[in-house]
């Protein structure tokens, strides 16, 4: 009888540690949403897809996008909008929700895991390293997800884009002339970013899984980010 109430136990302990772990190595998936895809606009096509008031009321919101017709940057933290726009060729920075996007990727985060990132240097030096800790973390990434990076960068190259008016023909390269542009050195900026292995030239472009905006800590510059270089290390958050 009480071989077979040890056994009984054994086995109750066993599914028990089983179950735990399976439940362990459950990966995480974070739901990413997107309106408008940089095919279409690369296609010539710059209208509205979304009006960001449609999304004021949630309340954890990370947003990044291009305002419709190409004329400015999104970008929104924890529901906090920092939106760039060139304004007789100074920028200018507006937190409002009162306008449209022909590009928008967005999700709703209540919370955070932090990791440090440590000697990664370039961009795809860091894009590398996203993918490792988000993979480690068990994020599931086979799906999109967003992620947040916050210090000091050694360079950053940004731009905001104001479109010419009845421009059809569209590039990168004139993307990136568009509007401002410039490089930033050894600032505190945060980052808004999205990860994906699987939207090529839908909200990353066809060299990379990422697609980052920032903002200054001070909000004085945002905007779109074209390369950057990192210091000895930077913080990179993960949705819990």
């Amino acid at each position: 009888m009480k071989r077979l109430t040890y056994i009984i136990v054994l086995v109750f302990f066993t599914i028990a540690f089983l179950s735990c772990r399976d439940k362990e190595s459950k990966t995480l998936s974070t739901e990413v949403k997107h309106s408008g895809a940089l095919r279409t606009i690369m296609s010539g096509n710059i209208q509205s897809v979304i009006s960001l008031d449609t999304l004021a009321k949630m309340k954890n919101l990370y947003a990044l996008g291009a305002v419709d017709n190409l004329k400015g940057e999104i970008q929104i933290f924890d529901s906090q909008p920092s939106n760039s726009f060139v304004v007789d060729s100074s920028l200018q920075i507006k937190d409002s929700y009162n306008l449209k996007a022909s590009l928008l990727v967005y999700a709703e985060i209540k919370a955070w895991e932090s990791f440090e990132i440590k000697n990664c240097t370039t961009k795809s030096d860091l894009e590398e390293q996203i993918f490792k800790i988000a993979t480690e973390y068990n994020i599931d990434t086979n799906k999109p997800f967003p992620f947040l990076l916050e210090g000091n960068v050694k360079s950053l190259d940004w731009h905001v884009i104001n479109w010419k008016d009845g421009d059809t023909i569209h590039n990168h390269k004139k993307h990136k002339e568009s509007g401002l542009n410039g490089t930033l050195q050894n600032k505190d900026v945060e980052i808004i970013g999205f990860y994906s292995t699987k939207h090529k030239a839908i909200f990353t472009h066809h060299t990379t899984n990422m697609h980052m905006h920032f903002k200054t800590e001070d909000d004085a510059i945002a905007g779109h980010i074209d390369d950057l270089l990192l210091n000895n290390s930077i913080t990179l958050k993960l949705p819990k």
